[in-house]
């Protein structure tokens, strides 16, 4: 039965001071190796090592969105890329348009490993191109291994935002990014295996939440449940909730009725199709 490996190297929201930034690992059955955002600054190579995985071996990431809590890492993935492999292939970074044109302009910014940035991708000094840029449309499929394709979808955070779908080795896989709560969500999310939603606070701070751009755990749950999804798992998590996210657990049970846990940073799991 083919398996999806998934690690989270990082759950916490832009401002909690507990968790690292957003990114997290599929290892699909057909080998392939996505990487979903790139967290911020060092933590994304330095949380990979702690499990083993170095930067060289992520070749595909799965952008949502050009926060800087969500594509920080790039540079620094991509530096350590070209110091262990420096003729080694460019990284290929998927994501709406809007939200590369973010990246190339951080990339310009940062200069790490004296990069030249382009509409292309990105080169070294020597010419050896680093990065490849990849815009996709909304429901575009990307083929991405043997069996592993994934597609986006807008979802109502930033201009530019987009969750994605993975299939792989027919096991549905779909990540919010960040997100309120969202019709185009539970429209791409029908019938998946997993659904890996934000969940920075609960309804009582529906607001204020909202207001930030974000969903409640309970808008998570009315997702899942609207989706038809097997299981939930909560992440982006908020700093009040690091010690004890039970409450998260009891807001989105509210509406699904499904498995529902919530990461924390280096959680593992194994996701079966079925």
């Amino acid at each position: 039965m083919p398996n999806v490996d998934i690690t989270f190297l990082g759950t916490g929201a832009g401002m909690c001071v507990y968790r690292n930034h957003t990114a997290i690992v599929l290892d699909c059955p057909d080998g392939t190796r996505l990487l979903l955002d790139t967290a911020s600054g060092n933590s994304v190579i330095r949380q990979a090592a702690a499990v083993g995985m170095l930067a060289q071996e992520f070749e595909q990431v799965l952008l949502t969105h050009h926060h800087g809590d969500h594509m920080g890492g790039l540079p620094y993935i991509q530096g350590q890329r070209s110091l262990t492999n420096p003729e080694g292939p460019p990284l290929r970074i998927y994501s709406s348009e809007e939200a590369l044109e973010a990246v190339r302009m951080y990339c310009k910014a940062t200069r790490l490993r004296v990069i030249n940035v382009d509409q292309e991708g990105a080169t070294t000094g020597n010419g050896h191109q680093v990065f490849q840029w990849h815009p996709t449309e909304a429901g575009q499929r990307v083929d991405l291994g043997a069996t592993t394709w994934a597609s986006s979808f807008p979802v109502d955070h930033i201009s530019g935002s987009v969750g994605w779908r993975v299939e792989a080795g027919g096991v549905s896989i779909v990540f919010s990014g960040d997100t309120r709560l969202s019709t185009n969500l539970v429209e791409a999310a029908q019938g998946a295996r997993l659904l890996i939603h934000e969940a920075l606070s609960v309804e009582s701070n529906l607001e204020d939440t909202n207001g930030r751009g974000h969903s409640v755990a309970a808008g998570a749950g009315r997702a899942a449940a609207q989706a038809g999804v097997q299981e939930l798992v909560l992440t982006h998590i908020d700093s009040p909730f690091h010690l004890d996210p039970q409450p998260l657990i009891d807001d989105a049970r509210r509406f699904f009725d499904g498995p529902i846990s919530v990461a924390s940073d280096l959680y593992q799991m194994t996701v079966a199709a079925g």
